[in-house]
């Protein structure tokens, strides 16, 4: 046996309707400069109305498998299942993967002794690059915030993490009753297990920023009624809802400067937008907690 032999390697994306993206993704990972026999891509279809099969067939290192039960976490989870190697990949339909993101999510997750996740920078896309709207730009400091979710949430979005498959024997699968969070609520496990965290900015991938406000409204619907479900799980706190009330709703100045907006005009504009979008996550998780939507 070649002791040298890189660890294999699961992939897993779950993906409902959106199989153009999904396809750019698979091209990306066709393209790791990871060993070709040392990987394989698991697409967990959730019961979508497109063809998935005919967009993961061309690709050698993909395949398909189908869960009818909704839910992203519960299509992990069957990825999680049915994945063969020690080392298991998180990523979305909608994220392009480095060249080397493989390769360098195995070596960030072996860098440390009882390492349970890495959580890897998500580096977010324009539809231009050179003059991103006020709508792109909050998406992009106010979400998928890897190093702050880890430095201090303790877990890492799923668009992005490694970790090795017996963390899962050890804490569990992701809770596929819950529609957002269960990434938050999965890291929480990990940590408390006693696993170490570590955030990679070299494990990249690229993630589209949502340029309408209808967009953004969606993910903000989503992501704060996460946390009410969580607390009816008593894995979010009446003290963690006040800290995050509190945080919405205080001048976004932290969150303002890691924009790095040059031009004047769009400053003023992008503050007015970014104080807007907070204070309307706190009033929508305010209604999530008192059940009023």
């Amino acid at each position: 046996m070649n002791i040298d032999a890189p660890p294999f390697v699961s992939v897993i994306i779950p993906v409902f309707n959106d199989s153009e993206r999904l396809q750019h993704c698979l091209q990306a990972l066709e393209q790791q400069t990871y060993p070709d026999g040392a990987y394989k891509v698991i697409v967990v279809d959730n019961a979508s109305d497109d063809d998935v099969e005919a967009t993961v067939d061309p690709f050698l290192h993909a395949s398909m498998v189908v869960e009818t039960q909704r839910g992203s976490y519960a299509a992990r989870n069957t990825g999680v299942k049915i994945a063969k190697g020690s080392i298991l990949a998180f990523t979305d339909a909608d994220c392009i993967p480095s060249p080397d993101w493989i390769e360098k999510g195995v070596q960030s997750l072996q860098s440390i002794q009882n390492c349970g996740l890495v959580a890897g920078k998500i580096q977010f896309s324009y539809q231009d690059p050179l003059r991103p709207n006020s709508i792109e730009l909050c998406d992009s400091v106010l979400y998928l915030q890897q190093d702050l979710y880890l430095k201090y949430s303790k877990f890492g979005a799923t668009a992005n993490i490694f970790t090795f498959k017996e963390v899962f024997s050890e804490v569990g699968l992701f809770d596929s009753s819950l529609k957002s969070g269960g990434d938050y609520e999965w890291g929480q496990r990990v940590f408390a297990a006693g696993y170490q965290q570590l955030y990679s900015e070299d494990a990249y991938v690229s993630h589209p920023a949502r340029y309408s406000f209808q967009q953004l409204y969606k993910k903000i619907l989503r992501t704060t009624r996460g946390p009410f479900d969580l607390s009816r799980k008593n894995t979010y706190s009446l003290r963690k809802f006040a800290r995050d009330i509190a945080r919405d709703i205080f001048p976004p100045f932290k969150t303002f400067a890691r924009a790095h907006v040059d031009n004047q005009q769009q400053k003023i504009h992008f503050w007015f937008v970014l104080t807007f979008i907070k204070h309307l996550t706190a009033l929508e998780r305010l209604k999530a907690q008192l059940k009023l939507g």
